[in-house]
């Protein structure tokens, strides 16, 4: 027994005698003490009272001790359980008995948690009492004096004591948190169901939190049973789903990739350009997430896979493309979009040599307030508007003379960032990216939009088998979502703004997302005069300008519907430029080319399918490579008068040959919305 009990004890003996006597000071009996605390005499222990358990008692006391400005707990006990007479007598404490014990010399560092006991001697002691076989608990001490303030009841209920989550409301906190929501949302969600005011549940933000760790914190070996354990059940579930993972060589997950059924479809339509986020980080297992992302016919991103790594180097990331490759059949994007990552520019580089990669602009703009703002200061806002109005020149040569006028007009030639940028300009700068596809990924706000996708599963940092479950929950509402939205495009009524034919006429081909971007081109078109240079070559510019330098070429060669612009907007994004229709409207057109309203961009997305000559995989893939071909074949078409001859002559001859090959009569139209 350590001296400090012996202490305690001793004045509990004392005190109890103190009490039992008459003539004691400290004699207060229950009426009095109920007087001087202002309570009902029912629920103030006495001497002698009778409780059926120990834990009865426990419970009296504690009710007692919460309405008066303290708590308790437990302290000694005689006896014990199952040995001779047994458990014969406890001590209930206030929470502020004996004295905080000294600090011992420790090579672990120690927190610095604040001391709270102040040698109180406020007790209750029970003793068990047997008669005739049957036993009670009786008060034989009870001491209600505090050497300490009582705290008041809106202060009482912070006392850990009793800051308690009960089971059910502990079963709806792992709900929410498996569900994704923050413990404000949760605090707030419970409050509304209890009907409490905000900051009146019985347990506060860090109890919500700490319980939450706690359920968190298990062996990583049972994490990763638990990951494989639900892939394999969603692969039971599901035979399309795809999952792949590696171990080190202690037998521990390293990196896994998954896939849905549903994103496996969505890759064959919309696989062409695609962004491959490695941003973010779960910090709850200390891996980096790395999520595949594409954009759909109505403007919504739409997933297409996941990856957790546990290292970032060129190794990690090479085993990441090789599986997301294998997941959809080996099919590579024509382009896709990364952070400005190193390792992974050099795995693309491997493994992906036939596809366009670019750096994201949304994602590196995102680190600018931190490179530049203590750089540049007031200055920053005015270098941010200039650099995007760099980042749009069409030209090379512009491009690079105006980023040297920015650097020394700034001050900027030392920067490391600036160095970098200007480095890897082929991968993000327009001017080098402008003959690629990258579907509307580079536009403004697109990267905001792909972090509120990206954070809706992101946020709930569970465990690894339940993150997985995560991410199918909110693939599904995405799923859903754009599915709303999409219902909701289809609903509102289109607004014609120019009265064109052509106008109307992508109307009823592209879907309304497609269309808007078109629409705005097409009401820019009226304001760009045009001039016929020869029989295909037109120069198109601005009513303002009057320098021949300011305007865009476009070819356009009637006979066989082929279009062809310098600023080259439809390879980069699908949609027509303002210059190219100005060019239809001149030439009396009435309706937009048929492959100028791309597949990917359509209401319905059709393609040409043979039962006899292949699968409509096979057939989408090379109607996609035929479009690709022609604007290829235009482009370099234009570059001579000899090769747009070559090429005229070589088409009329291909196009006589097409028309009499016979048409299967089992062909068939599949339509995917």
């Amino acid at each position: 027994m350590s001296d400090e009990t012996k202490a305690m004890l001793s004045i509990y003996d004392e005190s109890i005698s103190e009490q039992q006597s008459p003539s004691s000071a400290t004699d207060e009996s229950p009426d009095e003490t109920a007087s001087h605390l202002s309570l009902d005499a029912s629920i103030v222990p006495y001497i002698g009272q009778q409780f059926v358990t120990h834990d009865a008692a426990y419970e009296f006391y504690s009710q007692f001790s919460k309405r008066c400005g303290f708590s308790i707990r437990r302290h000694r006990t005689e006896g014990k359980d199952g040995v001779g007479k047994g458990l014969t007598r406890r001590y209930f404490v206030c929470h502020r008995a004996g004295n905080t014990p000294s600090k011992q010399p420790s090579l672990k560092p120690q927190r610095n948690r604040k001391a709270t006991r102040c040698g109180c001697q406020a007790y209750l002691r029970i003793s068990k009492v047997s008669d005739e076989g049957m036993h009670e608990w009786r008060v034989t001490g009870f001491v209600n004096y505090h050497n300490h303030e009582l705290l008041e009841p809106e202060q009482v209920r912070f006392l850990p004591a009793y800051r308690v989550i009960s089971n059910s409301e502990k079963t709806r906190i792992l709900m929410f948190y498996k569900s994704g929501i923050t413990v404000q949302q949760m605090m707030r969600l419970m409050e509304l169901e209890k009907c409490v005011e905000p900051g009146k549940l019985p347990f506060t933000e860090k109890d919500v939190r700490n319980f939450i760790q706690s359920f968190r914190k298990i062996d990583q070996e049972e994490e990763d049973i638990d990951l494989l354990r639900m892939c394999k059940s969603m692969k039971e579930r599901d035979q399309n789903f795809c999952y792949n993972f590696t171990v080190d060589s202690s037998n521990k997950l390293e990196n896994i990739a998954w896939s849905y059924a549903s994103s496996v479809q969505s890759y064959e339509i919309f696989g062409d350009a695609v962004c491959f986020d490695t941003t973010h980080r779960l910090a709850a297992l200390d891996m980096t997430l790395g999520i595949w992302i594409g954009m759909n016919n109505y403007g919504m991103p739409c997933f297409f896979g996941c990856v957790l790594l546990l290292e970032e180097n060129s190794q990690s990331f090479a085993w990441a493309l090789q599986v997301f490759l294998s997941f959809m059949n080996g099919k590579a994007p024509q382009t896709i979009l990364t952070d400005q990552n190193l390792c992974l520019k050099k795995a693309i580089e491997v493994e992906m040599p036939d596809t366009k990669h670019a750096f994201f602009l949304g994602l590196i703009a995102e680190k600018f307030p931190s490179w530049f703002n203590a750089v540049l200061g007031e200055r920053y806002t005015e270098w941010k508007t200039e650099f995007f109005r760099l980042y749009k020149r069409e030209s090379i040569e512009e491009f690079e003379i105006g980023w040297q006028e920015m650097v020394e007009h700034y001050g900027l030639q030392t920067n490391r960032h600036i160095a970098n940028l200007f480095a890897f300009r082929s991968h993000w700068a327009f001017s080098y990216l402008k003959g690629h596809f990258f579907a509307r990924f580079c536009w403004a706000g697109m990267s905001k939009f792909m972090n509120t996708f990206i954070q809706r599963f992101l946020s709930a940092q569970t465990q690894l088998g339940q993150f997985v479950e995560q991410v199918a929950l909110a693939v599904d509402f995405r799923d859903q979502t754009s599915e709303l939205q999409s219902m909701q495009q289809k609903l509102h009524n289109i607004s014609f703004k120019t009265g064109s034919p052509m106008e109307a006429h992508a109307a009823s081909v592209l879907t309304p997302y497609a269309f808007s971007k078109l629409q705005e081109e097409l009401v820019m078109s009226t304001r760009y005069a045009c001039f016929q240079a020869d029989n295909t070559s037109f120069l198109v510019r601005h009513h303002t300008k009057t320098h021949t330098g300011d305007g865009r070429t476009v070819t356009w060669v009637p006979h066989h519907e082929l279009l062809s612009c310098s600023c080259r907007l439809f390879e980069f994004s699908g949609t027509l430029c303002r210059h190219s229709l100005r060019v239809l409207s001149a030439a009396n057109c009435f309706q937009i080319p048929d492959h100028y309203l791309p597949l990917r961009w359509r209401r319905t997305y059709s393609v040409v399918l043979s039962q006899e000559n292949g699968s409509s995989d096979d057939q989408s893939e090379k109607v996609k490579a035929l479009q690709l071909m022609v604007s290829d074949l235009l482009s370099e078409a234009v570059k001579s008068k000899e090769r747009v001859e070559l090429v005229s002559m070589e088409l009329e001859g291909l196009l006589s040959q097409l028309r009499q090959q016979p048409v299967n009569k089992n062909q068939q139209q599949v339509f995917i919305n």
